[in-house]
């Protein structure tokens, strides 16, 4: 039987991470240019495949400059890589949800990384389309990635963190098979 075809719905979805500043606070941001297609026989979510991407360009953190910086070659590079993508490997049930473990590039470099991922459920919405839900969380640290940029403190910290929390929340609707 042929897995399903879901499509990410952006306007449902949101893309968020949280990082360290200054070791004593936390800053939180968001990419809006979000896209994506599961493949699915869902409720089992066991033989998912995702791939999904976001436009870096897009970066948010309700700083103007401070988006600017993480658009510019110290972070992001968005004039040479223009995407963050992530492609699933395999799926792992992990207590009352799900483990995906895929590869993640961000600035040109690769790296396998894992979410603790959560499906919601799926519902018809009023105009028939069939939707489904997930949520999901990582960790990756940044300097993973060549994201190296950094400025030293005179209290002895940094100014910002390595670990990088990521949150997803995703809306996806089944495409006509």
């Amino acid at each position: 039987m042929a897995k399903s075809k879901w499509v990410l719905d952006p306007s449902h979805s949101l893309l968020e991470f949280s990082v360290k500043h200054m070791m004593i606070s936390t800053v939180k941001g968001r990419f809006s240019g979000i896209e994506g297609v599961l493949y699915a026989d869902l409720p089992d979510f066991t033989t998912a495949e995702v791939e999904a991407s976001a436009d870096a360009s897009t970066v948010d953190t309700r700083e103007p400059q401070r988006d600017q910086h993480l658009k510019s070659a110290d972070f992001f590079d968005v004039e040479k890589f223009p995407k963050l993508t992530f492609k699933s490997k395999r799926v792992e049930t992990a207590g009352d949800g799900y483990r995906m473990v895929g590869d993640l590039t961000i600035h040109g470099v690769t790296r396998e990384v894992a979410f603790d991922v959560s499906f919601e459920g799926t519902g018809k919405d009023p105009w028939g389309n069939e939707r489904a839900g997930f949520s999901a969380t990582g960790k990756v640290d940044r300097k993973d990635f060549g994201l190296q940029w950094n400025a030293m403190l005179e209290t002895g910290g940094v100014l910002v963190g390595d670990q990088v929390k990521i949150s997803i929340e995703a809306e996806a609707i089944k495409q006509a098979q």
